[in-house]
């Protein structure tokens, strides 16, 4: 893959990853009924939702910004243990897959935006 293509797709994995992570953090934060009954049902507080949502926001800000490289590792960390533990809970509760897809999405978006990013942008 030359620098160019691989430039190329690193932007576009990563920008749709944050706009998946900014739209499940605005659904959080606002605490839509939908999210607080799903929230609920996987055994987890409604405040939970707001510590979910704030620190998607930070992330994506994290990733997107052109500097503090360790901490944009520390964001691809945090979104990477917030979606596998999405997915295994949605698992665990025995949920369709339909329910399950969202979090297995951000967190192979998660993994090809991380793994594509360029030098400048790792530690």
């Amino acid at each position: 893959m030359s620098e160019k293509t691989k430039k190329i797709a690193y932007w576009f994995f990563t920008l749709w990853l944050s706009l998946g992570m900014v739209s499940t953090a605005i659904v959080q934060l606002i605490k839509l009924p939908e999210e607080v009954e799903k929230i609920n049902q996987l055994g987890y507080p409604t405040y939970f939702l707001t510590l979910l949502g704030v620190w998607k926001l930070l992330g994506v800000v994290a990733v997107l910004s052109p500097k503090f490289v360790l901490l944009k590792e520390w964001a691809y960390a945090g979104f990477f243990f917030a979606m596998s533990g999405a997915a295994i809970s949605h698992i665990a509760c025995g949920h369709p897959f339909g329910e399950i897809f969202p979090s297995l999405l951000l967190l192979t978006l998660t993994f090809v935006s991380w793994y594509l990013r360029p030098a400048n942008r790792r530690t």
